[in-house]
């Protein structure tokens, strides 16, 4: 299954309809939006008619009708979905790491720092897609798309718009 991975649109609309057009977006069966802000994700499940899982990011309080974090089953993974801001992201990943642990994820992902990880930690992959819009790391943003399948590597490729 092809799940999409994006974050930190910060009202960018644009970079959303970028995205979409994107060829690896295309085949996306699932989208997971690691937060800020909320509104974009739902012009994303709007304009895709597709599910969109989402929490919320810093910038999405108060208002409090997004969850801090998901756990989501897929093709015999469980991935837990977070901002990342109240896991310390900014300063190491071992807080993140332990979450998923705890909720019996193999799969971290979240947002926040605006730039894109892929890393192992231990028995946990953990994946940041970046910012779409306000990309730290790189003049353009950026997101992922994760094949799932079961008894198997996810297998994750980030793009750049």
């Amino acid at each position: 299954m092809k799940i999409g991975i994006v974050s930190d649109s910060h009202g960018g609309y644009q970079y959303l309809d970028t995205m979409l057009a994107c060829k690896e977006a295309k085949n996306v069966k699932l989208w997971l939006f690691a937060g800020d802000i909320a509104m974009d994700a739902d012009y994303l499940a709007m304009v895709t008619d597709k599910e969109v899982i989402r929490v919320a990011g810093n910038n999405d309080w108060p208002g409090g009708r997004l969850p801090d974090y998901e756990t989501v089953d897929i093709a015999g993974h469980t991935i837990l979905l977070t901002h990342g801001h109240l896991f310390g992201v900014n300063f190491g990943l071992n807080n993140l790491q332990q979450a998923a642990l705890d909720v019996g994820a193999d799969i971290a992902v979240y947002g926040h720092t605006h730039v894109a990880v892929e890393e192992m930690k231990g028995d946990v992959l953990i994946l940041n897609p970046g910012s779409i819009s306000r990309p730290r790391d790189a003049s353009n943003g950026s997101f992922m798309v994760m094949d799932l399948q079961p008894d198997k590597s996810p297998c994750v490729k980030l793009i750049r718009i």
